[in-house]
């Protein structure tokens, strides 16, 4: 019986995307970067009258690589829901596998006046020893990974 050779480019075709897909090497899985946990676990006075709020944070990078820089941008509000201010705070360093305290004065700013904290944004992100330009890219992809929550009777949101 002779096939038609139409047919016979049809079984060649079929044959070659076999052996191709059998032969082509999957994708290699990207993993993709681990959570940074930002935990507001306690706001507590300043000592001396007017002084302020202490912000202590906990913040961890469960990732293999370092972070070198990270500073984060945080608007304050009040207990009205108004803005009461905007602070920049200085995260990293932070070692590979590692969770660190930061504390941080809010100099003038008592803590019962304080009614929500906003993760506005991450300014400055860097792993390991990436070049300062590449901070802006990295930025971005930060902020994503970051996850927020709040031990303090004051929320802390992103």
């Amino acid at each position: 019986m002779r096939v038609p050779f139409s047919a016979w480019r049809l079984l060649l075709l079929a044959g070659v995307l076999i052996v191709v897909a059998g032969l082509s090497p999957a994708a290699p899985a990207t993993a993709a970067a681990p959570p940074i946990p930002l935990q507001l676990n306690k706001l507590a006075p300043l000592p001396g009258p007017g002084a302020g709020c202490r912000a202590y944070f906990v913040v961890s990078n469960p990732g293999s690589e370092a972070i070198s820089a990270l500073d984060l941008d945080l608007i304050l509000f009040g207990t009205d829901g108004i803005i009461s201010g905007r602070v920049t705070l200085g995260i990293g360093p932070l070692p590979a596998g590692k969770t660190v305290v930061r504390l941080f004065d809010l100099a003038g700013t008592p803590c019962d006046s304080i009614g929500h904290i906003l993760l506005n944004g991450v300014l400055t992100c860097r792993a390991g020893n990436e070049a300062a330009s590449d901070a802006g890219q990295e930025a971005g992809s930060c902020l994503d990974r970051m996850t927020v929550s709040s031990l303090a009777k004051v929320p802390l949101t992103k």
